[in-house]
């Protein structure tokens, strides 16, 4: 689906995602976990639908939506399990993003209208054994040949890495001593690429990260992403800036769903001849876990129309993705609690979520990262022009 297809008009389409959430993918839930995947049918639909296409603009074959939109998108889409989005989490943010930015325009064109129309699977292949928080660290070595380069190194904890047809790999290019990183577009099927999934995960069951291998990999000189040696950690942190702002939204919308679902639960549920809910100390759980979900939607939407505006609000898109992820990991603990024994057996909806959103405190950045980072990054603003970063004070 483009916009060109009858589609220009926002409300309805967050209209359609919506009713898409309720009426497809929340009945679908008990299958996907079943199978132990996303069903087929169901990325399909999402395909349909435009879902891989929501932020590459309309020149490319996307939605184009702007950055508000798509975290308005975010929170109603992932009202259902967050594995769906991660299907094409890797497409909308973190590939999309890199190949506009620092792709070549042939490299644009190439595979961008592919990628929104979801018949072609992209994934980030940064993270390393030795380069997780640290993504300096890369040890995957690119060496240059006479007509391009050979890829040798491997990778871990890539979302989509094992069904994608195509991985965006981050390697050095000048020795692997050297700073240097390099972005490449690598077919996943290629000679000496391979692929495993894990054994056990502890949340995200039905969507695995995998492993990746990469042994004497041969990428011709066009697949370098952008065409310039030493651009990698720029296209990746253009695509991780706004996967995080993603994150945080995603956050919000299980927030939503798990509230949602504990708040019928102690309505329906009587002890000592009364609901659950007429309890003072219930009604008080339920009252905090809100105002914390409305704080991190209100900041999710702020950093988004600071992006709209025209620059890339670094800092106030990482307090975002802190604050969100910590505040689900708090609502899903409390939601377990509020089920009691649901909370713990059976198939009950929110102690699959409360397993599922715990990896976003690790996801796009720790918590403990972004809090470094952010502490570093008040010190220099403060010394340097006396205001926090990104600050909101008149100068």
């Amino acid at each position: 689906m483009t916009r060109a297809a009858g589609m220009a008009d926002f409300d309805a389409y967050l209209r359609t995602i919506a009713a898409f959430t309720d009426d497809e993918l929340i009945p679908a839930e008990a299958e996907m976990v079943a199978a132990g995947q996303v069903p087929d049918a169901i990325v399909r639909r999402m395909a349909e639908l435009g879902l891989f296409g929501i932020s590459i603009p309309p020149a490319y074959g996307g939605l184009g939506w702007t950055m508000e939109q798509q975290v308005l998108l975010t929170l109603e889409f992932t009202r259902a399990s967050c594995v769906y989005r991660s299907r094409f989490s890797t497409v909308i943010g973190l590939c999309s993003q890199a190949i506009l930015d620092h792709g070549t325009e042939d490299q644009r064109r190439e595979m961008l209208p592919e990628m929104a129309a979801g018949r072609q699977v992209t994934s980030f292949a940064l993270t390393e054994p030795e380069a997780g928080s640290d993504a300096t660290n890369v040890q995957t070595v690119a060496r240059r040949t006479g007509d391009g380069w050979v890829l040798d190194g491997s990778k871990r904890y890539i979302t989509n890495a094992h069904w994608a047809d195509t991985l965006l790999v981050f390697a050095r290019t000048d020795g692997a001593e050297s700073p240097e990183v390099s972005a490449f577009i690598v077919d996943r099927t290629a000679p000496g690429v391979s692929t495993r999934i894990p054994d056990l995960m502890n949340g995200h069951a039905e969507g695995p990260v995998a492993e990746i291998d990469l042994k004497s990999v041969v990428v011709a000189e066009d697949r370098l992403l952008g065409g310039v040696p030493g651009t990698g950690l720029a296209a990746a942190m253009r695509g991780i800036n706004h996967a995080r702002l993603h994150v945080a939204a995603t956050c919000v919308g299980q927030a939503t769903r798990m509230l949602e679902e504990a708040t019928r639960h102690v309505s329906e549920r009587h002890q000592f001849g009364a609901p659950l809910a007429d309890l003072g100390v219930v009604q008080a759980e339920l009252g905090r876990c809100y105002s914390e979900m409305e704080a991190g939607r209100a900041l999710a939407l702020d950093a988004a129309r600071a992006f709209d505006a025209g620059s890339v609000p670094r800092q106030r898109i990482s307090a975002a993705k802190l604050y969100c992820s910590e505040m689900v990991g708090r609502v899903a603990d409390r939601c377990v609690q509020l089920l009691g024994g649901e909370g713990i057996v059976g198939p009950h909806p929110v102690p699959r979520m409360w397993r599922d959103v715990r990896t976003l405190r690790i996801y796009e950045g720790a918590s403990a990262i972004h809090e470094r980072n952010l502490g570093r990054a008040m010190i220099r603003s403060v010394a340097a022009d006396g205001v926090l970063p990104d600050s909101y004070r008149v100068r």
